[in-house]
């Protein structure tokens, strides 16, 4: 397959031309972006960044890379979002709570889509709807575009490697203000990235955040001890445990809370799936169905006393509201990957790793995790 040569051949360091990559490219942008940019982004590696890079020279031209200096006087600081959810809890928020300690008489704008910035009422919002589908010339642009809007008189931005800015490839103000963490090159393979972007805010900028969220407060009427829990994986079924994993799962966080909330997500089958799993549990009347936004569910998970979920968004917003979590971490595409991106807070998280185990496996490793006193 096309898409398949290409890749291999960027990590070889045989680069097609660029003219055959831009054709690729333009034709097929989903595929483009799926198969192959995040195959090199998702490998957390020099070489799979370097491959990325150079892949993109057929869109975005190679620019001197500058030394950012911390100006004077910043009026303005502009962080950039991540784009989906999860990221924008792990990364950009100890950026954001970092930012508003080392510069405290400045503006702090997130530059994000809506759903992200409802995570953080606590911040200026700049909205900004990176377009996820479309020809790979309309992304530059609306970077570009961006950049006009940002403007702004002793203003920095800081990059959290943003798909924004392709990764860091687009800078949207002038080199010597822009702040790019290279969360794909640094740190090891058993690196979290909650502690790279920590080890990075202290280096750069003298000050270091928590991750965080700051939701509207949702309000619910508790009769007990309440469990959350997030059955969706965002049409990725390598995430997902088959059989009637879903169903036991119920029954087990049914059995210990009195009450259990479940985020039926954005409909279609994927609340059809959650729905059936909840009708043939036996706790389906002390269930609790969450069916607005994220950010909404965050409150939510936020005010319980257990998240449960698959390697989500969720995950990170009870890490980050110090919710004690479990984990069902499938379909990672690498040791690496799985290391990069396990949940880290205050609370106890246990993440049980599901590749290479049948469901009965993964349920009763779910259920010693249940014992989490």
């Amino acid at each position: 397959m096309l898409h398949e040569a290409l890749l291999q051949a960027a990590l070889r360091c045989e680069m097609p031309s660029l003219d055959d990559v831009r054709s690729f490219g333009e034709d097929c942008p989903d595929e483009f972006f799926r198969s192959v940019v995040e195959p090199l982004a998702d490998s957390f590696s020099v070489q799979g960044a370097a491959a990325y890079g150079q892949l993109m020279r057929a869109w975005i031209p190679a620019v001197p890379v500058v030394p950012p200096v911390i100006p004077a006087l910043v009026d303005v600081v502009y962080v950039l979002s991540r784009v989906t959810l999860g990221a924008d809890i792990k990364i950009v928020s100890p950026i954001l709570d970092a930012m508003k300690r080392r510069f405290p008489s400045a503006r702090i704008v997130f530059v994000s889509n809506g759903k992200s910035a409802e995570l953080f009422e606590d911040i200026e919002h700049l909205r900004a709807d990176y377009p996820r589908s479309g020809s790979i010339a309309s992304r530059i642009d609306f970077a570009h575009a961006l950049r006009e809007r940002m403007e702004a008189e002793n203003a920095i931005v800081v990059d959290p490697d943003s798909r924004i800015s392709q990764l860091g490839l687009i800078p949207l103000c002038e080199q010597t203000r822009y702040f790019h963490f290279p969360s794909r090159t640094v740190g090891t393979e058993t690196s979290n990235l909650s502690a790279l972007v920590e080890a990075w805010l202290s280096s750069t900028f003298g000050a270091t955040g928590t991750a965080y969220i700051a939701p509207k407060r949702i309000p619910i009427e508790l009769e007990g001890s309440c469990a959350a829990v997030n059955l969706g994986v965002g049409e990725n079924e390598s995430k997902r445990i088959g059989g009637d994993f879903e169903t036991k799962l119920l029954n087990a966080i049914g059995s210990k809370y009195e009450m259990v909330f479940v985020d039926r997500g954005a409909g279609g089958d994927e609340a059809r799936r959650v729905t059936s799993a909840v009708n043939n549990s036996a706790i389906s009347d002390r269930v609790h169905y969450w069916e607005g936004g994220f950010a909404g569910f965050a409150s939510v998970i936020a005010q319980s006393n257990l998240y449960v979920g698959y390697d989500s968004g969720g995950q990170h917003a009870a890490a980050a509201a110090g919710v004690p979590l479990i984990c069902v971490f499938a379909g990672a595409a690498s040791e690496r990957f799985r290391h990069r991106w396990s949940a880290t807070g205050s609370a106890k998280t246990i993440q049980t790793v599901a590749d290479g185990r049948s469901p009965d496996e993964v349920f009763d490793a779910v259920k010693q995790a249940l014992r989490l006193d």
